[in-house]
């Protein structure tokens, strides 16, 4: 028995689109009420659950007569607010035949990744539980842009886990583990245990789920597995069917081990739950500095600027051959960098006064990758 899934008390799951739907779209109530009957059971033992629940695109592809996922970002909002509604809908009565009321949440981006945001989500999650609710979360699509979207549910969750200080995360999808290939090939070997990177080794990991409605594969719940255990949370990898002996302890699935030092949660925050707005280009000294020395980079050692963001945004440092090397919260606007690349922080306040004098990424802000 799996002791770290005996103990955790507070546990995030999360369903992709294709363990709740039909192939042809639409929800199959079936297997929606399997999953409540377990999570309702875990509930109802004084553990507290979030789930985070994909499907709601999946869902409103049969009311409007879609007959596959939509792949431009107007009409898979619309179908997401067609099928949002479906899907909370089947749980509340789901849930309700345990006695247990629900709660939607509907989050971005910006919910967590911006304070005030950060801190509203959490407290809303943390006054449901409070209530004995059992919170449903998924990504808003219907008002979430390209440029502002998780992109997939698998890293939500492991977000959402982090946030709500989780015990574990379940990760349930239509493959029963973690597999070196297809499993549908015979020479594909189960993984049991991953505790590094190491035991990933040679892993090929497919994109596109079995019934082609959900957006992600594999290769999302392996990134989500390692955001949740770099914060400290083990992760188990199952099938949805298997949600019961999975969440029971029993030794099914793949099941990834906590890393055992937790990173500061604002670095955490910055390294995985934000997008970057632009790009800094570093000398090899700059790089040295950041990287190997801690520092905070400066003016005089960025070569060039791509993208357009203002002070406090989110940007990527890359070294001469564009591999991210850290992200960081800049200090300036796009517009102004350009002017300043190359000179020192003193010549800087010398002829633009003192303002200038301050770095363009502090290391307080900084996050190598």
């Amino acid at each position: 028995m799996r002791e770290a899934v005996l103990s955790a008390r507070r546990i995030v799951v999360k369903v992709g689109s294709s363990s709740l739907t039909t192939a042809l779209g639409g929800l199959d109530t079936g297997r929606v009420d399997a999953l409540t009957d377990v999570l309702a059971g875990l509930a109802g033992g004084g553990r507290e659950v979030v789930l985070v629940s994909s499907g709601a695109i999946a869902a409103g592809l049969a009311p409007l007569g879609l007959p596959r996922r939509p792949r431009d970002l107007a009409t898979q909002q619309a179908a997401a607010s067609v099928g949002q509604g479906l899907l909370i809908g089947h749980y509340t009565a789901s849930f309700g035949r345990h006695g247990r009321t629900v709660g939607q949440v509907l989050l971005t981006v910006d919910d967590v990744t911006r304070r005030a945001h950060y801190r509203n989500a959490y407290r809303t999650l943390r006054k449901l539980l409070d209530l004995r609710a059992i919170p449903i979360v998924n990504e808003n699509d219907t008002v979430a842009t390209d440029e502002i979207r998780f992109g997939d549910n698998d890293r939500l969750a492991a977000l959402v886990a982090a946030l709500v200080d989780a015990d574990l995360l379940v990760l349930l999808s239509d493959v029963d583990a973690l597999y070196t290939g297809d499993p549908a090939r015979p020479e594909s070997r189960r993984i049991d245990e991953v505790r590094t990177d190491a035991d990933l080794a040679g892993v090929a990991v497919g994109r596109a789920g079995r019934a082609g409605v959900g957006t992600g594969g594999m290769v999302t719940k392996v990134e989500a597995a390692k955001i949740a255990t770099g914060f400290g949370i083990p992760v188990v990898l199952t099938a949805a069917p298997l949600a019961a002996p999975a969440l029971a302890g029993e030794p099914v699935g793949t099941f990834f081990h906590r890393m055992p030092k937790r990173p500061a949660a604002r670095l955490f925050w910055l390294a995985h739950a934000t997008s970057p707005r632009g790009r800094l280009h570093l000398d090899p000294g700059a790089v040295q500095a950041v990287v190997n020395r801690r520092k905070s980079l400066l003016p005089a050692g960025i070569t060039s600027v791509d993208g357009t963001f203002t002070a406090g945004d989110p940007v990527d440092l890359v070294d001469a051959a564009g591999s991210p090397v850290a992200r960081g919260l800049v200090n300036y606007d796009a517009v102004e960098l350009p002017g300043l690349l190359g000179r020192s922080t003193v010549e800087l306040a010398a002829t633009l006064g003192p303002g200038y004098e301050r770095e363009v990424v502090h290391r307080d802000d900084l996050v190598l990758l």
